[in-house]
């Protein structure tokens, strides 16, 4: 008999290049776990159903758990000896007939590849759910530890690139782990819809044989059970939002990644990668190359493809199951390796990055990021925001002729545009009261970011 699922209405033989072609072993083995959890339960409620008899359930059942040892022993997910085998589910009933006879062929009963696929793919999608949520934290672990290290320290704030105000840098190291944050409630929110059985829907239409879908459901862990078999079967939307959530996260990865890279240039000199996370030139002995965060924002392209491959996918398939949906399997597969790798890398580099501190503190009060901490001196004074924004625009304008800071001036020149202005501008403008002064909830006050950070190491 042969080794694939379809065969008895075919008298011809299969053309070997289209059997290459339509096999997919090679990628969907990554599967064969989740599968034999699933097939040891389906011949459970084929019992319980009154198909099978209590001897062939704990034939099919031992024979399972073999399987599962020899493949836990064995490097299975990276050999090529099975490169015959047409897929993961042909691959288990062939093996489970050579161990426990005929009576394997029996374990098919009641099912199709097209519900037995969809059941597998989303006990895998659960787990890898769970360990991309333990490296997301390890990640945002990561960020807390270089936040704790340099939490009293300045740094620039930008907008549009420019020099805005001055922030901690324990302040810009928390957005990243709020987008984190975010990251693991879609992971979390997305879980829900992932865990739901569809084995027991058949092809398209369920099943004659009268297996408890419930009872199926409790068993492998399942909140509920589709309601419909024709989506139960053809449905890949939690592929897609499982990817879609993937590369939102790695778009944020991609911006921390642009975010070091451009402060440990020689032009911004903010940031000093160490030797763990750098690579050098093959020409240019003196570089110091950011490959590691490069190749982060690269490979976030990779998967934002992934996402555009499955939407495209999908599009126009008509109901139910068709053979395209065996394409999702190597998005999914490499998204999530992308994703934890990326991560992985993002918690080494920033466990070997450095602040300049002495040059951060310098930027974050040079360039006019007070300025607007001495219109807010004007307001606090009684003039109204928008006459103070343009006499300290007309300020800044004749410091910049000067070539002077703000602190630089004297109160005889400051007097030049208000009489408003008093000795206690300067305090007012100091970098310690930029600080200081943004103390409400979610500011960049020393205050309010050691309270972030112990509260982001409880979330954790």
């Amino acid at each position: 008999m042969s080794n694939n699922l379809w065969g008895g209405r075919f008298t011809g033989e299969t053309d070997r290049h289209f059997a290459e072609f339509n096999a997919s072993f090679r990628f969907d083995r990554r599967l064969i776990f989740a599968d034999l959890k699933a097939c040891a339960v389906h011949a459970q409620s084929l019992g319980r159903a009154g198909v099978l008899n209590t001897e062939e359930v704990e034939a099919i059942t031992d024979g399972l758990q073999k399987i599962t040892e020899m493949v836990a022993d064995r490097d299975l997910l990276g050999s090529d000896q099975f490169a015959g085998t047409e897929d993961v589910h042909s691959f288990i009933e062939s093996r489970l007939v050579e161990i426990i006879g005929p009576t394997g062929y029996k374990l098919h009963t009641g099912r199709s590849r097209n519900d037995q696929v969809a059941v597998a793919t989303r006990l895998f999608l659960r787990d890898e759910i769970a360990r991309i949520d333990e490296i997301i934290r390890d990640t945002q672990s990561a960020l807390i530890d270089l936040a704790e290290r340099y939490v009293d320290d300045p740094i620039p704030g930008y907008t549009h690139l420019q020099k805005a105000q001055p922030i901690l840098f324990a302040h810009f190291l928390l957005a990243y782990f709020q987008m984190l944050s975010r990251d693991r409630e879609r992971m979390a929110d997305l879980r829900k819809r992932v865990n739901v059985l569809p084995l027991g829907s058949g092809a398209l239409a369920g099943t004659n044989f009268s297996v408890d879908r419930e009872w199926i459901a409790q068993q492998l862990g399942f909140d509920g059970v589709t309601r419909n078999s024709i989506d139960a079967v053809s449905d890949r939307d939690y592929l897609i939002e499982f990817v879609n959530a993937a590369a939102i996260t790695m778009v944020h990865l991609s911006r921390f990644a642009e975010d070091i890279i451009i402060y440990s240039t020689q032009e911004f000199g903010l940031i000093k990668l160490g030797d763990a996370i750098s690579t050098g030139s093959s020409l240019m002995p003196q570089k110091k190359n950011p490959d590691s965060l490069e190749l982060i924002r690269g490979k976030a392209a990779r998967v934002v493809g992934h996402l555009t491959a499955l939407f495209t996918l999908v599009k126009g398939l008509p109901l139910a199951y068709n053979k395209d949906l065996q394409e999702d399997k190597e998005a999914l597969f490499d998204t999530i390796d992308t994703l934890a790798d990326s991560l992985r890398v993002t918690a080494t580099v920033l466990r070997h990055v450095e602040l300049n501190r002495e040059r951060a503190r310098a930027s974050a009060i040079s360039d006019y990021t007070n300025a607007t901490d001495l219109a807010d001196y004007l307001v606090k004074k009684g003039v109204e925001f928008r006459h103070a924004h343009g006499i300290i625009g007309r300020v800044v304008l004749y410091a910049l002729e000067r070539g002077k800071q703000l602190h630089e001036l004297t109160i005889e020149e400051y007097h030049q545009f208000s009489p408003i202005f008093a000795q206690d501008l300067f305090e007012a403008i100091s970098l310690e009261n930029s600080l200081a002064g943004k103390h409400q909830l979610g500011g960049t006050s020393p205050e309010m970011v050691k309270a972030e950070l112990i509260r982001a190491r409880q979330q954790i």
